[in-house]
């Protein structure tokens, strides 16, 4: 794999993983309640659920690569046109500043909150999609060690990500219960918007399939 690919991956990787979704919302709701604790808690939680999609997606990607590597060209251009939409929908919620942060704080007993991160993760459908979408983008379904890249580079998008949520577990709650919380949420959403259009581009533009 070249590193410029490994690189473009991770700040790819970073951007996505650092827009407010469910997941932060989740873990500052937790971060809010119990403190930092519960949001290291959930955090990690999470993380295993990707763990889980990204074992499921490696398995599956490698099963279609050697079955016919014209079908995970399919998969990876129909995947482009996901991100492509995600992209664009991030652009509209900047423009119109509309924030997807909605914390709540109330008082109401915890269960175990690692377990319910897991739980989360494992049964969120846009996650499953998501890593089908992300992870062909950056492989060449003819390399001889395309398996291990797949692998490789599910776990490195696990670990981001697990690293990104465990920083709004630590600052999370100090930033979004700020009068500037909207504007935080709305430069996020573009940054992560135009790299992932620009990913797209990268797709579209690449002679290499």
């Amino acid at each position: 794999m070249e590193m410029s690919t490994l690189i473009l991956f991770v700040i790819a990787a970073l951007s996505i993983n650092l827009i407010p979704g469910p997941d932060v919302i989740y873990i500052i709701t937790n971060t809010m309640k119990g403190k930092m604790k519960l949001g290291i808690e959930a955090s990690l939680g999470l993380g295993v659920g990707y763990l889980i999609h990204t074992l499921a997606a490696v398995l599956g990607l490698s099963a279609l690569i050697l079955s016919s590597t014209f079908l995970f060209t399919v998969i990876k251009y129909l995947g482009a046109m996901y991100l492509l939409y995600l992209g664009l929908s991030s652009l509209v919620n900047c423009y119109r500043n509309r924030s997807k942060i909605c914390i709540e704080t109330t008082n109401k007993k915890q269960g175990n909150v690692f377990k319910q991160g897991v739980i989360i993760s494992v049964l969120n459908p846009k996650v499953a999609m998501f890593f089908l979408a992300f992870l062909p983008q950056f492989i060449d379904p003819i390399a001889a060690d395309a398996t291990s890249q797949l692998i490789t580079l599910g776990l490195l998008f696990s670990l981001l990500a697990t690293i990104c949520n465990l920083l709004y577990a630590s600052l999370g709650s100090v930033l979004f219960s700020s009068p500037k919380a909207q504007k935080y949420s709305r430069i996020l959403e573009g940054v992560s918007g135009t790299i992932l259009l620009g990913l797209s581009a990268k797709i579209a533009l690449s002679n290499n399939e």
